[in-house]
């Protein structure tokens, strides 16, 4: 492979795990904007529960985590094989989930799984087109988040957009590096 073709293929690499990065974020903060972005609006998704248009996912999730306490999804291998402008990409992930039951009584579910995405690159910008959820295991477990306990003094805690610490970070990473680049 040509080099430029190397740091061509590593850019979109990267802009590939990105996408995914954003997802994680998008859907941990509830931040519909952001999980909007890493779908191509004709894209459809297929989690098991929903199956269908991205538009129709997305009314159907965001109520969804909002009825959560917390959700913390993480990233392991990507696996990416890029096709000129689309690509198979599949992701391992561990969600973790702290629920209310019917009865208000809370539990954790911890899901395990792998997004197998097919993405496209339109006008230079690569996002998921289709996905399919491919769950491996799923546990769950009595509550085991005791915030009350006040075994860690806690300052700062996890919180959904906007109010989570880190828009206030990215807020001010723009303004400062915006004011420097005048």
């Amino acid at each position: 492979m040509h080099v430029d073709q190397l740091a061509a293929e590593m850019v979109d690499r990267e802009a590939i795990r990105h996408v995914m990065m954003r997802y994680a974020r998008a859907i941990d903060r509830i931040d519909e904007d952001l999980l909007r972005s890493v779908y191509w609006p004709d894209a459809t998704d297929n989690h098991g529960n929903y199956n269908g248009p991205v538009k129709g996912f997305i009314e159907w999730v965001i109520p969804g985590l909002g009825a959560m306490d917390q959700t913390m999804h993480m990233l392991g291998n990507i696996h990416i094989e890029i096709h000129g402008s689309a690509a198979a990409v599949e992701s391992y992930f561990h969600a973790y989930h702290r629920m209310v039951r019917d009865d208000g009584s809370r539990f954790d579910a911890v899901i395990a799984g792998r997004y197998v995405d097919r993405m496209e690159k339109r006008d230079g910008e690569w996002r998921i087109a289709r996905r399919e959820l491919a769950y491996d295991w799923y546990r769950e477990y009595p509550d085991s988040g005791d915030w009350q306990s006040n075994i860690f003094d806690v300052p700062i805690r996890s919180n959904r957009y906007p109010d989570d610490v880190s828009y206030e970070i990215s807020r001010d990473a723009r303004e400062r590096g915006d004011a420097k680049s005048s």
